[in-house]
């Protein structure tokens, strides 16, 4: 076994992000997370749908997510991994997103996109 395997960490489904997370529909912004790495990185999923709250009025006849809600898809996948990392599920302590700085966003989220 090496040591990043030690740090391999198995995926969650949209029930353990529910106890890991105190987000709810609609700002609940993560589904799954497929893959861990502890203290390092994550690999989390947001399906996007037309169905959306947002995509009713940014914009019309051109849907795309807004980017601060990019931005908390991010945040929320990091509380993930943090909160993971940390040992801290189940103890009801939260972790924040403090900022962010430089940020571009090469393409638009669209319905559809994952």
């Amino acid at each position: 076994m090496t040591d990043s395997d030690d740090k391999m960490m198995g995926p969650a489904d949209i029930r353990r992000i529910l106890n890991l997370l105190p987000h709810r529909y609609p700002m609940l912004l993560v589904d799954r997370v497929e893959s861990m790495v502890r203290d390092t990185s994550i690999h989390a999923v947001k399906a996007v749908t037309i169905n959306e709250p947002f995509f009713q009025g940014h914009f019309p006849g051109r849907p795309i997510m807004p980017g601060v809600l990019i931005i908390e898809a991010l945040a929320q996948a990091g509380g993930v991994l943090a909160i993971e990392s940390l040992g801290l599920a189940g103890s009801g302590k939260l972790v924040y997103f403090m900022g962010i700085d430089g940020v571009k966003f090469r393409k638009p989220v669209e319905p559809g996109h994952l």
